[in-house]
């Protein structure tokens, strides 16, 4: 535990804590942000189409060299 000999020392160390808890606040809004784009749909079926594209392609690929 912190011993404080002076106010300018507690107001020093309380004027970092709020800032310390504002950026923790922004970063959790950057995160939910995040979470919330990755569960729309839309993300979801692009994602899908990738993958099926890529298998598709292999495929070809495959029956080509047969």
């Amino acid at each position: 535990m912190k011993t404080y000999t002076s106010f300018i020392e507690i107001e020093k160390d309380l004027k970092k804590l709020e800032l310390e808890r504002e950026i923790a606040n922004e970063e959790l809004k950057i995160v939910k942000h995040n979470f919330e784009d990755i569960l729309e749909p839309m993300n979801w079926i692009n994602s899908a189409f990738k993958m099926i594209s890529k298998y598709g392609v292999l495929l070809m690929i495959k029956k080509i060299l047969k």
